[in-house]
């Protein structure tokens, strides 16, 4: 086993190792979206330009293997998930910023760094998953109908901690202040059917075996269900609930984002640009939208059939870069509250 086998097993990655660092034909990319995802896009891509993508696929440790590597980094690009993943890369120093007339073209700039550090490529809309039955038209319009009294007891969610439900409590305390954030938090954990475990599926699952009646999750995890030929048990989860697009007071339903951005020491400058481009384009937005259920960040690409069947919304307009601002604070205000305790 070579040192580079090594340190991905440290890390806690899958590498395939690259051919090379510097190469007029090729660009390194370090993802954490699973190549289910994006290897027909990255196909695609290499088609179209010539340009060979050598990939690193990471469950987690991205950030640690950056940093370690250093100077010595082959990443040229990085493509991740997660607003507070790409603001924690941007804070350790270990991004570059883009300038590129397409990519401020095709994001709206509240999907990216205002110094382009990073850019956004999908959004996924943090939703409710209610039951069909068991909760009324109306009952939920809002983040904060969550924490009324008629859903105690109703209500299931991942850990407080993960970094889906940290991004809207962000965004809770960009619209209501930190002490309205930890009332929110305060009343949700009260509302709560029993302890945070598992994943957003997870919760499904449990709305179905009628532990709860209401979930937190990302919207694409519908789709994922709704077209689980492998566990088709999923199908059942995802019939038993329908979507709801609760909104941050005045300003639509909060919304993540995958994303990519530049390396600070990318040696294949030029050709991760011409990737970060790519993959903002029309034709990659239209292969997010089909393959992955998530939402186009570029206006004017068409969702899949399948997402426009969950209903429409109005997306907050908050900068993510400003959410990522107050990560800290909700982590800080989980604890208080003891959230998943």
């Amino acid at each position: 086993m070579t040192r580079n086998i090594l340190k991905s097993f440290i890390f806690g990655v899958i590498l395939i190792p690259f051919a090379g660092t510097l190469s007029a034909k090729e660009v390194n990319l370090y993802s954490y979206r699973q190549p289910f995802l994006i290897n027909q896009i990255l196909k695609h891509f290499t088609k179209q330009t010539g340009i060979k993508v050598n990939v690193v696929y990471a469950k987690k440790g991205m950030l640690e293997r950056l940093k370690a590597e250093g100077r010595n980094t082959p990443a040229d690009a990085v493509l991740t998930v997660d607003i507070s993943r790409l603001s924690a890369l941007a804070d350790a120093g270990l991004l570059q910023s883009v300038t590129s007339a397409k990519l401020e073209e095709n994001i709206p700039p509240q999907y990216r760094h205002p110094d382009g550090l990073w850019f956004g490529l999908t959004l996924r809309a943090r939703v409710a998953f209610a039951h069909k039955e068991r909760v009324k038209d109306g009952e939920i319009k809002q983040y904060t109908d969550l924490i009324k009294p008629r859903f105690k007891g109703r209500v299931c969610t991942r850990s407080g901690k993960h970094a889906y439900n940290l991004s809207l409590l962000a965004a809770v305390i960009e619209e209501m202040g930190e002490k309205g954030a930890e009332n929110w938090a305060r009343g949700l954990k009260a509302n709560l059917a029993r302890r945070p475990k598992g994943n957003d599926r997870t919760q499904v699952k449990a709305i179905k075996e009628g532990l709860c009646d209401v979930s937190l999750g990302n919207s694409y995890y519908l789709g994922n269900m709704e077209t689980n030929e492998k566990n088709p048990e999923q199908k059942e989860w995802a019939n038993s609930i329908r979507l709801l697009f609760p909104k941050l007071g005045g300003r639509g339903t909060h919304v993540n984002i995958s994303g990519a951005a530049m390396t600070k020491y990318a040696k294949n400058k030029l050709n991760a640009k011409k990737l970060l481009e790519f993959l903002s384009s029309s034709v990659a937005q239209k292969m997010y939208a089909e393959q992955n259920f998530e939402y186009p960040v570029k206006p004017g690409v068409a969702w899949s059939s399948r997402v426009k069947s969950w209903g429409t919304f109005l997306p907050s307009d908050v900068n993510l870069a400003t959410i990522a601002k107050h990560r800290l604070k909700a982590t800080k205000i989980m604890d208080i509250v003891n959230f998943d305790g």
